[in-house]
């Protein structure tokens, strides 16, 4: 058993540092940004294991990666964006997620919507607003929900291996709709992954991707850490249903 966690201790880490979203400009394609705890030289360590460092590690590499979707969808949906804004896109998505205190992910454009029902507010055929929020604001908001609604975990923390499995498999199914939800006029609610002579462009497939990596190679580990088993669904993405969590 103990040489089974270390294994999957080691295939973690390096499956989250090789997920690690690079939004920054400055730095070189051929660089990886490393995952790090920002305090991780501090007393607050000492009430961490490794496995509360590594659901830190997962879900801030989440919403980091949830952030640059926000933004290549309102940079692919300009029209979205006016619907909530004037300002440009980076403003959006930073008031979005760095005013969570003010706001806490209630916003009244979309009826305080949170988790899969705002999900799927972004794909009803009568809702005229900004689809972008509703999608982004129900994906984060899904993700939090399974981990208590928490970004910091300690010893006396309990996440379920089976929640997290399953936002897993619901942010598969969220990227299908994304991907693949039509208007009765048969246009994309939202433009994502374009294809065509001329240009080849699947960064929103690859980051929804790294989402799902983290978090079921996370879910698998912590499942095995304690000892718990994980029901595993098997959906058609085009008919399946969200899973609780």
């Amino acid at each position: 058993m103990k040489i089974t966690l270390k294994l999957l201790f080691s295939l973690l880490m390096l499956t989250l540092c090789a997920c690690a979203t690079n939004t920054s400009p400055e730095l070189n394609k051929s660089d990886k940004q490393i995952p790090q705890q920002q305090d991780r030289s501090t007393i607050n360590q000492l009430g961490k294991s490794d496995f509360d460092r590594m659901a830190d590690v997962e879900i801030r590499e989440n919403t980091e990666s949830l952030r640059l979707l926000m933004l290549k969808l309102y940079k692919r949906n300009p029209h979205e964006l006016q619907k909530s804004t004037s300002d440009v896109a980076e403003k959006m998505v930073n008031w979005v997620f760095d005013g969570s205190a003010q706001h806490h992910f209630q916003f009244a454009e979309i009826n305080n919507l949170q988790d899969t029902n705002a999900i799927f507010l972004a794909f009803n055929p009568d809702y005229n607003g900004d689809r972008v929020l509703p999608f982004i604001v129900g994906m984060h908001t899904m993700l939090l929900k399974a981990h208590n609604d928490k970004t910091d975990f300690y010893l006396t923390d309990n996440l379920d291996p089976q929640r997290i499995y399953n936002v897993a498999r619901n942010i598969e199914i969220a990227a299908w709709k994304l991907s693949n939800a039509r208007n009765e006029n048969g246009a994309f609610y939202l433009l994502t992954n374009e294809i065509n002579d001329k240009k080849k462009n699947l960064s929103f497939e690859r980051e929804v991707g790294k989402m799902i990596g983290r978090t079921d190679l996370y879910a698998i580990a912590l499942a095995e850490k304690s000892q718990r088993l994980i029901s595993r669904v098997m959906q058609n993405l085009a008919t399946a249903l969200f899973l609780p969590f």
